[in-house]
């Protein structure tokens, strides 16, 4: 659609959005260890939306998570799913103790957000992680690592009996942090090394076969042990970029590259594809399903922060149709109604449209009785 400065007789727009993060894509050749690891993942990248004559209105729902485990976490909201054994508050030095094990169930300790984000919303995930031992080939013929992992999942689906990490497509709705340490693969008789590698990853629950990133070469970065880590994730829905900093005494471990979900050069994601996480987790998962990967891996987690920020409109287009009428495309979110409002003034606001409820997906509000005058525009959007 045209932008705003093309569109005769029509001036200005307001909506919710976010500030744009203009990330560059990394390239990288893939190898076999890099696809059997954990299997198909890939990378991304988005650019963003000019539009003239634009304001910015922020919007609620947004969600905090400060823990720094100086009382027991499990009267302050969290829970444990699966083997409580791998998790364990140590009241003496304040922190969570963890143990990742393949061998068991998938286990989570979790804490919910009290909302659901998607592909188009944003997050930050903080945390100090201490690693005092981890190896993969702890299950026989298992020689790939499996990652230890802290993120964002769907609970209801995490918790179900078929979901499987390991497998491929068997985790839909997952946006987290993973480390894997080193391993090897034998590959018709070729052994294959597997570097250790610290990577955001993110599977839509659309089609929970499509994985980002697929190279995690591009991730390439051994954890120390023994040596507190610093881990920084932070993912704007605006540029779908995911940025990843890990550092110890305040030094970078490596540069790493964005991840960019929209770039179809790097990302398995197409459009339609979203993610619905409603849950923080520290997740052990089981190998089930997975053929190749192992891990056992135990150290402590502190000092965690989750920040969540629903956006309720973003993804905007806006312009006339082929029959004249002015046309509002957005994503829209599920539990939030939606109204395209028109102004001769900027002061005063009348609905164009019907109130429609948004359902995670794109919402087209059309002005079917727009005035032969310049107009103002705006989507309204509450719950």
């Amino acid at each position: 659609m045209p932008s705003f400065s093309d569109l005769p007789g029509f001036e200005g727009f307001f909506l919710s959005s976010d500030p744009a993060l203009v990330s560059q894509p990394v390239t990288r050749p893939a190898n076999v260890a890099e696809h059997l690891k954990d299997q198909p993942m890939l990378r991304f990248r988005l650019s963003a939306l000019a539009l003239a004559g634009l304001s910015i209105v922020r919007a609620a729902g947004a969600a905090t998570i400060a823990e720094d485990f100086t009382a027991n976490p499990l009267t302050n909201g969290w829970q444990v799913f699966g083997d409580t054994n791998l998790f364990h508050w140590n009241s003496a030095n304040q922190n969570l103790e963890v143990t990742w094990d393949s061998t068991q169930s998938n286990s989570f300790f979790y804490r919910p957000l009290g909302l659901t984000l998607t592909r188009y919303d944003d997050f930050t995930l903080e945390f100090d992680l201490r690693l005092s031992s981890i190896a993969s080939n702890v299950e026989p013929g298992k020689t790939g690592p499996l990652e230890i992992s802290l993120g964002l999942l769907n609970l209801a689906e995490a918790t179900s009996t078929n979901f499987m990490r390991g497998a491929y497509g068997g985790a839909p709705d997952v946006a987290e942090f993973d480390y894997y340490t080193s391993g090897c693969y034998d590959y018709g008789g070729v052994i294959y090394p597997s570097p250790a590698s610290v990577v955001p990853s993110f599977i839509p629950g659309t089609d929970s076969h499509h994985y980002a990133p697929v190279y995690v070469s591009v991730y390439e970065t051994e954890l120390p042990t023994n040596e507190t880590v610093h881990v920084r994730m932070a993912y704007s829905g605006g540029t779908q970029s995911a940025l990843l900093s890990v550092t110890a005494n305040g030094v970078p471990l490596s540069q790493l590259a964005p991840l960019v979900l929209s770039n179809p050069s790097d990302s398995q994601f197409v459009p339609t594809d979203t993610f619905r996480v409603d849950t923080f987790s520290i997740s052990s998962y089981s190998s089930v399903g997975d053929p190749f990967d192992s891990v056992l891996a135990h150290g402590t987690v502190d000092n965690l922060v989750v920040t969540a920020q629903l956006q309720p409109i973003t993804q905007f287009t806006g312009g006339p149709d082929t029959n004249g009428f002015w046309v509002a495309q957005f994503y829209a979110h599920s539990n939030w109604l939606y109204t395209l409002e028109r102004s001769a003034d900027v002061h005063s606001w009348a609905p164009a449209s019907a109130t429609a409820t948004g359902a995670d997906s794109l919402m087209t509000l059309q002005d079917t009785n727009a005035p032969s005058a310049r107009a103002f525009y705006r989507v309204h959007a509450h719950h």
